[in-house]
């Protein structure tokens, strides 16, 4: 039954990011990542940072959601007016400094931005599920027409006093440094931390692994937390969220699943993991309803024709005509001429072992000749699943729409297996047939 869980559970498009190792690229995605996607119900599907998957990514469908998480800073070309602006304020001095300070994050992959920026755009087309963590969350703003510092400590930063400077970037304490934001009411994050939050101020302390961030926000979203020098922390489209519905458009700077007490999975506070929950509602709920509009919309598929050879052709042509035969006596009343009780024996045989039948059914059978000593066990049957047939009706009424939705997806797909088993069977029988 596992392998049957990937064709019912959603999938959830995840791109890798790109490293080197023992002088080889190797592919990764945070593992934190793919433990929540799992636990809540959903199935993570990496696409690799590979040079052309951008134009393969039609290949990836069904896709019930996205998220993007960490990786290179993004081509600042794709937030300044012009490719000669991309250096925005900063000088060229200025921009080497950073870059000798932050090598591993300021090389350029033009290939990610490429693949990531396409998945946003379907998301915004299609409005599917999206959660951006980290450079996901940049990507997200940036896609919608926002720009970003393109180093906080060189733009923001500098406009405070150095005891009021925030650190949004530790290496020497990478994963154990944490710093204050402060959470608006009234949104997502809110509701999520709560239980957790400073009463008088809403604050909390977050981690922290940036050194660019959120400059102008895109309009369509609403600022969900700031740091105390005001970078913006998270951010939402109120107008696209509602887990129910399937409907999630979502960005963090922070990293909730690494926010873990020293040495231990146990989280800083028990929201931590609700980003992933809610999100993996909003996918599940949204696969739901891009199956219910598939069903409607799917044309009714042409059985496929099965080629049989001399012999079995003949057994068919035997047990159609005996059929043929047999409804004509059904409909018309008619007596079976004795030149033609041959032709019925096939069909007859058929429905005595397969079917249940009623008196009238059973009376004119014995005028062709048929065997019904199972008779009454066939009446008996019928009653039988007329019974259950009424009790079905009374449980499913008392079960909800995603409750029935469930159902059917599973017997729908138990139907497509049992045919797809049927018909291989009858091609291993053509096979060997002499």
């Amino acid at each position: 039954m596992s392998s049957d869980l990937s064709a019912i559970l959603p999938r959830v498009l995840i791109v890798s990011r790109r490293t080197l190792r023992k002088n080889k690229f190797v592919d990764f995605v945070g593992e934190y990542h793919l433990d929540l996607i799992v636990e809540y119900g959903a199935v993570p599907v990496i696409v690799p940072r590979v040079s052309g998957v951008h134009t393969l990514l039609d290949s990836f469908e069904p896709i019930h959601g996205v998220l993007l998480c960490e990786g290179e800073d993004i081509d600042p070309s794709l937030y300044y007016e012009s490719a000669e602006a991309s250096g925005g304020e900063l000088s060229p001095d200025e921009l080497e400094e950073i870059r000798k300070l932050h090598a591993s994050d300021t090389a350029i992959d033009r290939e990610k931005d490429s693949i990531e920026f396409r998945l946003v755009k379907l998301c915004l087309e299609r409005n599917i599920p999206y959660l951006g963590i980290c450079r996901g969350s940049q990507v997200l703003n940036v896609a919608c027409g926002g720009t970003l510092y393109q180093d906080i400590g060189k733009e923001l930063s500098k406009n405070f006093s150095e005891e009021n400077r925030v650190v949004h970037m530790n290496y020497e304490n990478y994963d154990g440094h944490r710093h204050l934001i402060k959470i608006v009411e009234d949104t997502p994050l809110h509701g999520w931390f709560r239980d957790s939050l400073d009463e008088e101020n809403s604050e909390m302390m977050v981690n922290s692994y940036h050194h660019q961030g959120v400059k102008r926000l895109a309009e369509r979203f609403v600022p969900m937390a700031f740091s105390p020098d005001g970078l913006i922390e998270g951010f939402y489209d109120p107008d696209a969220y509602n887990p129910e519905e399937g409907k999630f458009i979502m960005g963090l700077q922070f990293h909730p699943e690494r926010m873990r007490k020293p040495y231990s999975d146990e989280f800083d506070y028990p929201g931590c993991p609700s980003a992933y929950q809610a999100f993996v509602k909003a996918v599940i709920a949204y696969q739901k309803k891009l199956n219910v509009s598939t069903t409607v919309s799917m044309p009714v598929p042409v059985p496929v024709s099965v080629k049989l050879d001399p012999e079995m052709e003949k057994q068919r042509k035997i047990i159609a005509r005996s059929f043929s035969v047999a409804k004509n006596l059904y409909t018309r009343g008619q007596e079976l001429s004795p030149s033609k009780e041959p032709e019925h024996k096939a069909g007859a045989e058929f429905l005595e072992s397969k079917t249940a039948l009623s008196l009238q059914q059973e009376n004119r059978l014995k005028q062709i000749g048929a065997t019904v000593r199972n008779g009454g066990s066939y009446l008996g049957r019928m009653k039988l699943n007329e019974e259950r047939e009424k009790i079905a009706r009374m449980v499913m009424e008392k079960m909800s729409v995603e409750q029935l939705y469930d159902l059917l997806s599973f017997y729908r797909m138990m139907g497509q297996i049992c045919s797809e088993a049927m018909e291989r069977k009858i091609q291993d029988l053509n096979v060997v047939a002499p």
